[in-house]
């Protein structure tokens, strides 16, 4: 029987992976990151904690656990890893250092090509997570208006031109005008910083890169998103359908419903 290696970072999305895998008989083993993932995950498969960095040790105990289709899901802020390198192992800072840029999609294709040279299979997640694959259409809040729906489609190609330099996966308009881009720190507080700059009816668009490899670094959104955008006082959540994952839908379309967040699926061809 195959077994499957998960190595996991923050998030909801490792757990949602891990139910979904082993309630479908497979033989799961994980690998975790102290500090950074979820602790409740070691309840749901035989789990390895790892420091970040910890990159040796982590190939030794797949190959030794007889490991062969690996998965990675979930967020590691990628300020860790820049501002981390200095506490990683031998073999880690090797790998950093060979790097030619330290973009986001750089380092996961050379974490893919580095784990397919160990031997390892990366596999894509999709299979177990397309319950939670985000749907086309509108999802919650009020339906948005005319105007809101011009700066969505607007905001969604700065958004597609931005994921494709590796800069983020979102960004924020008002009016047609870009607000803020998502950078190193991420989406909620780019979401925030949105708001401070932009005042009241912000709209947040967020996208996959092109022919995204659904391997690793997919768009997640969830309630935190939700609540991130209450907070800064945005009207509407444009998303790109099929190529982001929704997590704890049910709660997020409450919360939207809820702060009157219009929230709209949007298909990119």
């Amino acid at each position: 029987m195959r077994r499957i290696g998960l190595i996991a970072g923050a998030g909801e999305l490792p757990v949602e992976f891990s139910k979904s895998a082993v309630s479908k008989g497979e033989n799961l083993k994980i690998y975790a990151i102290k500090g950074i993932t979820e602790k409740s995950i070691q309840n749901i498969a035989p789990t390895t904690w790892l420091y970040l960095g910890q990159a040796q040790k982590l190939i030794d105990k797949m190959k030794e656990d007889q490991i062969k289709d690996v998965v990675m899901l979930g967020k590691i802020e990628h300020y860790h890893l820049i501002y981390s390198i200095h506490r990683f192992d031998k073999r880690a800072r090797d790998f950093f250092g060979q790097l030619i840029d330290k973009r986001a999609k750089s380092i996961l294709e050379a974490v893919l090509k580095e784990l397919e040279k160990e031997g390892f299979n990366p596999v894509d997640p999709t299979p177990y997570l397309s319950g939670l694959l985000f749907p086309e259409g509108h999802i919650a809040g009020p339906p948005p208006t005319e105007n809101l729906i011009e700066d969505a489609k607007f905001g969604l190609k700065i958004a597609k031109e931005v994921a494709q330099l590796d800069i983020g996966q979102t960004v924020v308009v008002k009016d047609k005008i870009v607000i803020a881009v998502e950078g190193i720190e991420g989406t909620d507080k780019c979401i925030i910083r949105g708001g401070e700059l932009g005042g009241e009816g912000t709209v947040i668009c967020k996208v996959a890169r092109r022919n995204q490899d659904m391997r690793y670094d997919v768009p997640v959104i969830g309630i935190k998103t939700i609540k991130s955008m209450k907070k800064a006082k945005s009207r509407l959540l444009a998303v790109e359908a099929e190529k982001t994952f929704l997590l704890q839908g049910d709660k997020f379309k409450e919360l939207a419903d809820k702060y009157s967040i219009s929230v709209i699926g949007v298909k990119i061809q």
